[in-house]
């Protein structure tokens, strides 16, 4: 009968250490923050695909806590302001930063 203690004491701790991983801290994202983060990756990747003028294969999106950070290369200077602007539109984006540069 000392087996029923034990066992309830270890899935009590289980559980403890799984609600704690779980949660934020200021250096990493916690789960929903990451699924946001994920979603809002797919979205400005979809919008950058559908523009015909922008070569999406060869930017680079990634997302942290809502800013979204363009890297890659485009072809013109042009092109750098509105893969911009599409980031912008897309809900959830708090702020996009722009590491892109002109191919030659």
């Amino acid at each position: 009968m000392r087996l029923a203690p034990r066992l309830t004491a270890f899935l009590s701790s289980l559980l403890i250490v799984s609600l704690v991983a779980c949660a934020p801290t200021p250096k990493r994202e916690g789960t929903g923050e990451y699924v946001d983060d994920t979603l809002i990756t797919g979205k400005v990747k979809a919008a950058l695909v559908a523009d015909p003028d922008l070569k999406a294969r060869e930017i680079n999106v990634e997302t942290y806590k809502g800013t979204v950070q363009l890297s890659g290369f485009v072809s013109s200077p042009e092109e750098i302001p509105k893969a911009v602007e599409l980031a912008r539109k897309i809900e959830g984006v708090k702020e996009v930063k722009n590491d892109m540069t002109i191919k030659r």
